[in-house]
């Protein structure tokens, strides 16, 4: 079997099992968050942290629950990495610099994971344990509990209630993350990978003195980093280390995890509005721009440009070849699809065309499918402002859902778009006038690629990164720690600004003159004003990175 032949039948087979998957765990979800029952371990947690489950709340206060809740979390986990010499499990590691603790805690909350440092030589077991896995749950949590907030303004009429984020919170975790993560925890192991609390061996003579931990909770961290969509390893290598993704099939069920919430959203969306053909037609959207993307990102670097590529038929260079180069590149393409940011090759060593996939998609706003809610959430947002410009195209009010889209809407939904693009070029830009491009291996295009990468991987949460750049300086992890933290949480005050705008509104009846949001008609729109903004924002940035090296 041809390696463009096995390649295609194991996209096939990732796009059979999520088919599988889609209306079970759709509607799981759909109880998950529309369910009103109790579980006793809940209503504990309801009495700890004092809140009132029957209570709901508006977008301000639901907002400023999130906000609350994720700068205790950064504070928390900041704190815990400088103090973690004086830890249980700490492996005698010193504590983590001022600049790399602010960057990892902005990092992990943002629900992004980016590292600048090696995992298995700067964390300890309980930091890793107790800090960066729990916030790879309740940092995706909360990426659905505001998915599922903007989706009950869209249902809601006349209410300025949007649901109770801790109820949500708490049932995310408990209900979906949990289970799925303990199951999926099992299967990894099976596959070979690491579940222990072993030390470290001494690699003194080989690293100058650091250790390296070759044991670890490695499986549940895995895989809850999977099901969140978090990029962060236990390894720096990531999911390329045979202790985290052992086998070709391992690495499967890893793609399979990265896109198995992303891609049931829609169904809890379809679920909560009331008609299942909505939700199908947001996964259209996702199906076409995922199925594109991975596409050509194999192309590339199955037919990659050059003398050796061409001569032994790919690009060879950082990939890990238990997974060969096709399911390098499915991996490469799902992960940076969604908000993962876990690699299983070097994305800096992809072709200039395979290797700027990896940014559109990122660039794209990350919603083929998207993170763990993100990803929805984003793609309602430009599913408003596709109603809006075909209704400027018509002459009349555009309406979604049975809500119009007035002048308060579509600034809510512009300025959630309008965050990422500012925070990556101003980004990109500040690096080069400040000299602090100096820290990438490359000059040239490349170069421009690899500051471009850093700086889109962080403002849109994803955690990749093209790993030629030096990045644990204090301006580096300053810089990228703020991007991170902007390119989360303004969005995610505007998208629940724009929820308590819909909810309020009294439903409009549907007219011969109202745009049909469930046929291919709309699917095609979205997916057309979805590449034409992100052409129009980046092609300038793209023209001076990786189209002018692959010229």
């Amino acid at each position: 079997m041809s390696a463009t032949t096995a390649g295609i039948l194991f996209v096939l087979s990732l796009v059979a099992a999520l088919a599988a998957v889609y209306k079970p765990l759709g509607d799981h979800m759909y109880r998950v968050v529309a369910g009103t029952r109790q579980s006793r371990v809940e209503r504990g947690v309801y009495r700890l942290v004092g809140v009132n489950p029957a209570a709901e709340q508006s977008w301000g206060v639901y907002a400023r629950s999130v906000l609350a809740f994720s700068a205790v979390s950064v504070l928390f986990l900041y704190g815990l990495q400088r103090v973690q010499h004086h830890l249980w499990l700490s492996l005698g590691f010193d504590p983590v610099t001022p600049h790399g603790a602010f960057n990892t805690a902005a990092s992990f909350v943002a629900n992004t994971n980016w590292q600048s440092y090696s995992g298995e030589s700067t964390m300890g077991h309980l930091v890793q344990m107790a800090g960066l896995a729990v916030q790879n749950f309740v940092s995706a949590a909360v990426g659905i509990a505001v998915a599922v907030a903007l989706v009950r303004g869209f249902a809601r009429s006349r209410t300025g209630e949007l649901g109770n984020f801790w109820v949500d919170l708490v049932r995310i975790v408990l209900r979906i993350l949990l289970p799925i993560a303990v199951l999926g925890a099992l299967a990894l192991m099976v596959g070979g990978a690491v579940q222990n609390l072993s030390g470290g061996t001494d690699v003194t003579t080989l690293t100058g003195g650091a250790q390296s931990v070759t044991g670890g909770p490695v499986a549940s961290q895995e895989v809850i980093k999977l099901l969140g969509t978090n990029g962060g390893g236990f390894y720096n290598v990531n999911s390329a280390h045979p202790f985290e993704n052992p086998t070709a099939w391992t690495n499967w069920l890893q793609i399979f995890l990265i896109l198995l919430i992303p891609f049931s959203m829609p169904r809890l969306f379809g679920r909560m509005v009331g008609q299942h053909r909505q939700g199908y037609a947001i996964a259209a959207v996702m199906g076409i721009l995922a199925l594109a993307s991975v596409t050509l990102t194999n192309v590339f670097e199955l037919t990659g440009n050059g003398t050796v590529p061409q001569a032994v038929g790919a690009a060879l260079e950082g990939k890990e070849m238990r997974f060969d180069v096709s399911n390098s590149a499915t991996f490469a393409a799902a992960t940076t699809l969604t908000s993962t940011g876990a690699v299983n090759s070097f994305h800096d060593s992809y072709t200039s065309l395979g290797g700027m996939m990896t940014m559109v998609n990122m660039m794209l706003g990350e919603v083929a499918p998207g993170g763990t809610g993100s990803g929805l959430y984003g793609l309602l947002i430009l599913a408003v402002i596709t109603v809006f410009v075909a209704g400027l195209m018509v002459g009349r009010t555009p309406e979604y859902l049975g809500k119009k889209i007035g002048a308060r809407e579509i600034k809510f939904a512009s300025l959630y778009f309008l965050i990422t693009p500012t925070l990556v070029l101003a980004g990109t830009a500040a690096a080069f006038a400040t000299g602090n491009d100096s820290t990438a291996l490359n000059v040239g295009p490349h170069g421009l690629s690899e500051v471009l990468y850093a700086f889109t991987s962080a403002s849109n949460n994803n955690g990749s990164a093209f790993a030629g750049i030096t990045v644990n300086t204090t301006w580096w992890d300053t810089a990228l720690g703020l991007c991170m933290l902007l390119g989360r949480f303004l969005p995610i005050v505007f998208v629940l600004a724009l929820a308590g705008s819909l909810a309020r509104q009294a439903p409009t009846p549907a007219s011969e003159g109202t745009l049909p949001t469930h046929r291919p008609l709309f699917v095609g729109m979205v997916v057309g004003v979805t590449v034409i903004l992100v052409a129009l924002t980046f092609l300038p940035a793209l023209a001076l990175g990786p189209l002018a090296e692959g010229l």
